[in-house]
């Protein structure tokens, strides 16, 4: 890859609320969406996590690397700021994917969520209002 192909992703800037930790993506998300599964809303506090993937690869932490938490192992898992605790992205699909918790880009993304997966265990309590497509479990699961 020459410095021109990888200049052609606009880089953006992420972080934790404390900002300890710092990450730069490349803005070129394969997809986004909004996950509703009671571990996103655990991991987050939240009715749901809006998330966007991308290939790993194209995820540097910039600030803070010896300060994240990871739960799970070396291949997936999800990684949180020691310090404050936010969610910062999960790594997912074999290791090979990073699903960036959205809320933590400091930079706006071109891509938008276009639909809402796990609404089969979403919050009693949360109403969704949008029109995006809504599946019961993963996107093709319908």
């Amino acid at each position: 890859m020459t410095g021109s192909e990888h200049s052609n992703a606009r880089m953006l800037a992420g972080e934790c609320y404390c900002r300890a930790v710092r990450y730069e993506v490349a803005d070129a998300f394969s997809y986004a969406l909004n996950c509703h599964c009671s571990n996103c809303r655990r991991t987050t506090g939240s009715a749901f996590k809006p998330f966007a993937g991308i290939e790993h690869s194209k995820l540097r932490i910039v600030r803070g690397k010896d300060q994240r938490m990871i739960f799970g192992d070396d291949t997936t898992h999800d990684a949180h700021c020691a310090r404050c605790g936010s969610l910062l992205y999960s790594r997912v699909r074999q290791g090979k994917w990073a699903h960036v918790a959205m809320g933590t880009l400091v930079d706006a993304p071109t891509i938008r969520p276009t639909a809402h997966i796990f609404v089969g265990s979403k919050a009693p309590w949360h109403e969704i209002t949008d029109n995006l497509p809504q599946y019961r479990g993963q996107v093709a699961d319908g």
